[in-house]
């Protein structure tokens, strides 16, 4: 670490980030219902293609099990919530490509929760 204190610092950083994620994942699980856990699930898969136009796409469409092991669900509640969002027109499934139209509402939704 002496030797190469740029990848140190870069080391660090990557660590940080880690536990950063990991607590509030811990926090998530602890303290939100299911559906909101969901909510929660699809702001972080959107998060790398967010737009300024407050729309995100995840790609591939994420399967419904996958999430649900994420926010520590069912494959079922998955479903319904993004069945409802969809119904809201927050979300909406395209050929390759699950469409977040309005993530401030999907931010506003968690961010209610968590207080």
């Amino acid at each position: 670490m002496k030797m190469y204190p740029d990848v140190a610092l870069k080391v660090m950083a990557n660590l940080a980030a880690v536990i950063r994620t990991s607590t509030d994942r811990i926090i998530d699980l602890t303290t939100l219902g299911a559906n909101n856990r969901v909510h929660g699930e699809l702001l972080r898969q959107a998060a790398s293609s967010e737009t300024d136009d407050n729309t995100a796409t995840i790609r591939p469409i994420p399967v419904h099990s996958d999430m649900a092991s994420r926010a520590s669900t069912t494959r079922e509640t998955v479903a319904r919530v993004l069945s409802d969002l969809a119904k809201k027109g927050i979300v909406k499934r395209e050929k390759d490509s699950l469409v977040i139209c309005d993530v401030m509402a999907l931010e506003d939704m968690v961010d209610e929760v968590r207080g």
